[in-house]
């Protein structure tokens, strides 16, 4: 057990690595330009091949995103009401207590633990967070509401017409996947050193307070995928891939819309970086009870 859990995370904090010391060293990395690429090529190509190809049923995949919804909307309330006992202001830091990263840490997790399945179910809870972040989440942090950060934005058309063609069982003629699979490739590590250059970048201030609510993200967010896990009567890689992206740490983009819309980004990225730090002491424990779920 342990040699499988080190196989399943060790990618995953080398390629953070990466990123990290490339950082660090005062190398150039084209954040802007890799964002780009893994935001409307990449990604929108892993999700089309992985859905169009898995064998996976429509009532999974509905069931995957009615977890990832009922996550959002757990995460928010007991987020909410945490910040109030403690007198801290929703717009700055309830984002960081409602969203994980699902993306960078959470797809190449679930697809390293639980093979293509696990990578499709992921895909699927990941889907729903984009979209509930992107419109929600923005007009809370900034305060107005606007649906044009979805617009544009690939992985909603991908995942759309991968859906069609899983229930539909439609052929997809060869070049098209072989194309897809090729440039989804790139997202994973992509993701996953971008965020290791992240986090060379972001500093922390108030400590004890960073450390309290990002154990309560880690903390919590077991604790409520343990419940949806329960409520929904999931099972198998279904109970594995809702406990794991429930108990992830802070998500980057949390720090990023902070920035932009002046919400205290400088609290924010403490969030992020104390919250993946304590990840990498809490991840194995996680990985040994997903893995035995």
């Amino acid at each position: 057990m342990i040699a499988e859990i080190l196989g399943i995370i060790s990618p995953v904090l080398i390629c953070i690595s990466i990123g990290f010391i490339w950082a660090k060293a005062g190398r150039k990395f084209d954040t802007p330009m890799v964002t780009f690429l893994v935001t409307y090529f990449s990604t929108p190509a892993l999700v089309f091949y992985t859905l169009a190809t898995v064998d996976l049923s429509m009532d999974a995949l509905v069931a995957i995103g009615g977890a990832a919804t009922l996550a959002n909307i757990i995460f928010a309330v007991a987020g909410s009401a945490f910040l109030a006992i403690l007198g801290l202001s929703q717009r700055t830091y309830l984002q960081s207590l409602t969203w994980p990263n699902v993306g960078n840490i959470g797809l190449p997790l679930c697809l390293l633990a639980f093979g293509e399945e696990g990578l499709a179910l992921a895909i699927g809870f990941f889907a729903v967070y984009v979209v509930i972040q992107l419109t929600i989440g923005v007009a809370f942090v900034s305060g107005e509401f606007s649906v044009k950060s979805l617009i544009g934005m690939p992985i909603i058309p991908a995942t759309i017409i991968a859906t069609i063609v899983l229930v539909s069982d439609l052929t997809v003629p060869e070049w098209i996947l072989n194309t897809t699979e090729l440039i989804g490739d790139l997202t994973i590590p992509l993701m996953l050193i971008t965020l290791g250059v992240s986090l060379a970048s972001l500093k922390v201030v108030n400590l004890g307070r960073s450390v309290a609510l990002a154990i309560f993200r880690l903390g919590g967010g077991f604790l409520v995928g343990l419940g949806i896990v329960w409520l929904l009567g999931l099972e198998g890689v279904a109970a594995g891939v809702v406990i794991l992206q429930c108990a992830l740490p802070v998500a980057v983009f949390c720090y990023l819309f902070s920035q932009l819309y002046e919400r205290e980004p400088e609290e924010v990225a403490s969030l992020v970086v104390i919250s993946t730090t304590l990840s990498i002491i809490t991840l194995p424990v996680l990985m040994w009870f997903v893995l035995l779920v």
